[in-house]
């Protein structure tokens, strides 16, 4: 994204959630779609759980991107869709069956913590495995590296991504996640309330 200013929305065939998956490919489906990719982008700040599930190892990062000209490039086009992703319980879809046409942005109750934002692509003349659609100029807000990424490697990585043109001005830093050292410090300040 960095280096071809492009988002890519992929086939979700190889996504984890076997549930997400089942319903994408329902959808594919009963549209009689030859092409479904999608992004999967989270609307809340980093948590742990996001770091372990999307990106769990030193080299991953987090590509902070600014919501509304995001959306703003992706309304018009036709074969986009995109929207919050609801989470409803079993026992709701037990009752209320889902319509097609909103199963790309359904998923299980217990995802809710993922507050996520989805776009897809489909098309019904056109067979693809990927989509890619430029990302608007300033779109890109911030970097953040692994929060398990080796210290003496983050100094060297940021240095290698700000070399990207059109990257210079982005800030980029190491997510504090697992190792803040304000919340760490605040430890010094603990009182003794007697118990």
């Amino acid at each position: 994204m960095l280096q071809t200013k492009q988002i890519t929305l992929l086939s979700p065939e190889k996504w984890d959630d076997g549930n997400d998956r089942h319903f994408m490919e329902i959808y594919q489906a009963k549209r009689k779609l030859k092409t479904l990719v999608a992004i999967c982008l989270a609307k809340d700040a980093d948590t742990y759980g996001h770091w372990r599930v999307f990106s769990p190892n030193a080299d991953g990062v987090c590509i902070l991107l600014k919501k509304d000209p995001l959306i703003e490039a992706f309304n018009g086009i036709p074969g986009v869709r995109h929207g919050e992703v609801d989470y409803k319980e079993i026992t709701l879809l037990r009752t209320q069956p889902p319509a097609v046409y909103d199963l790309p942005f359904l998923k299980r109750w217990p995802y809710r913590p993922e507050g996520e934002y989805r776009v897809i692509y489909e098309s019904q003349a056109e067979e693809s495995l990927a989509k890619s659609f430029p990302v608007p100029e300033g779109c890109i807000h911030q970097v953040v590296l692994s929060p398990w990424m080796p210290e003496p490697l983050v100094e060297s990585v940021k240095t290698t991504l700000k070399s990207i043109r059109g990257c210079e001005g982005i800030s980029m830093y190491q997510s504090t996640l697992i190792k803040n050292q304000l919340w760490t410090s605040l430890t010094d300040r603990a009182i003794d309330d007697g118990r």
